[in-house]
């Protein structure tokens, strides 16, 4: 375990509209408002992701199973977001429901909104942390410096 303390600086409440991809819009403010870490709270409906399950097997590095999300589901979810090389590198996990059944991913590229998508992104202050390629572990991982 390693940690570091911060605090808590800018909070900045977002919403995105039907149709565009909540993602690239994240990245857009991080880098937009010069957030070099941050916490985020998401609420709302997406109609398409590409995520991940999970690994293949429990092994290091992992395999992911990728799967499409190609319908509207409700969405909840919290994330993080860290700078790498000036790059936001952002890992969000969340649970997508449709219809009463639920399914619980790492959303990871082309999150479409479905009519609306709340956020709560909060700065992390006297953080000095990113997340760089950790080619033994096969993911981008947390590090503090």
């Amino acid at each position: 375990m390693d940690y570091r303390i911060g605090a808590v600086g800018r909070v900045i409440a977002l919403r995105f509209d039907h149709g565009e991809d909540f993602l690239a819009g994240l990245r857009e403010i991080v880098l937009k408002e010069k957030i070099a870490s941050g916490w985020f709270q998401i609420i709302g409906a997406l109609d398409h992701a590409r995520v991940v399950t999970g690994p293949k097997e429990p092994v290091v590095p992992p395999d992911p199973i990728w799967q499409t999300v190609d319908t509207v589901c409700e969405v909840v979810g919290t994330g993080s977001v860290h700078l790498d090389n000036g790059e936001p590198k952002i890992h969000l996990h969340a649970a997508l429901g449709e219809h009463g059944e639920t399914l619980t991913v790492c959303v990871r590229r082309d999150s479409r909104v479905y009519l609306t998508l709340e956020v709560l992104l909060f700065e992390l202050l006297d953080l000095k942390a990113s997340r760089p390629w950790d080619e033994q572990g096969g993911f981008s991982k947390l590090i503090f410096s």
